[in-house]
This record gives C-alpha cells, sequence and structure tokens, in this order.
C-alpha cells in the first residue's frame, strides 16, 4: 500500500483540500492525512487533521473521520495532487432539495 502523499501537516490559512456542509453551516480544512486514500476505503475509522468550524466555532484543529468528511461533506477547494487522488467532483446537488 503506497504511503499518504499528504502526511505533512499544513496549517489552517493553506489546507490540502476545504469541504462544506451548505445546509449546516460545518466545514472542514483537512490539514494532514495518516493514510493514503486506498488504505481509507477499507478502514472506516481513518482519520485526517482538520480544522474544523462550526456556526458556534470556527478553525477547531482535531482529528476527524475522513468518511465522515467525504459523506456530509462537499469538495470546495482543493490542490492538484489531491484532486487527482480523491476526485474532483464539486457536487452539491445532494444537498438541494429534491435532488
Amino acid at each position: 500500500m503506497p504511503r499518504t502523499n499528504f502526511g505533512k501537516s499544513r496549517t489552517p490559512s493553506n489546507p490540502y483540500a476545504t469541504y462544506i456542509n451548505p445546509g449546516s453551516g460545518w466545514k472542514w480544512k483537512v490539514l494532514k492525512t495518516y493514510k493514503h486514500s486506498a488504505a481509507e476505503k477499507d478502514d472506516q475509522y481513518a482519520r485526517w487533521f482538520l480544522a474544523t468550524s462550526s456556526p458556534m466555532a470556527t478553525d477547531e484543529i482535531g482529528d476527524g473521520y475522513a468518511k465522515d468528511v467525504l459523506k456530509y461533506g462537499v469538495l470546495v477547494q482543493a490542490d492538484d495532487a489531491w484532486k487527482q487522488e480523491y476526485g474532483d467532483c464539486l457536487n452539491i446537488s445532494k444537498f438541494l432539495k429534491g435532488a
């Protein structure tokens, strides 16, 4: 299994990727991953180092489950390497009413 390409920590002002949930106001900035994306698919507990914002807090630093960010978030910004590995889909249709 290859090593992650996103293992060096970044600051919240320069994340590898940013995901948002438009309906709830949550935002996740990915600052580091611990596993390669191929290994994350088989691990429901795969985690990312994140700067998480909600309507009540801004850039709270800590780990979060990759599956939760991918399930509830929409990719809105990412490095080219991130887009190549995780996809370049800016699909917000899952949050639109009637979609």
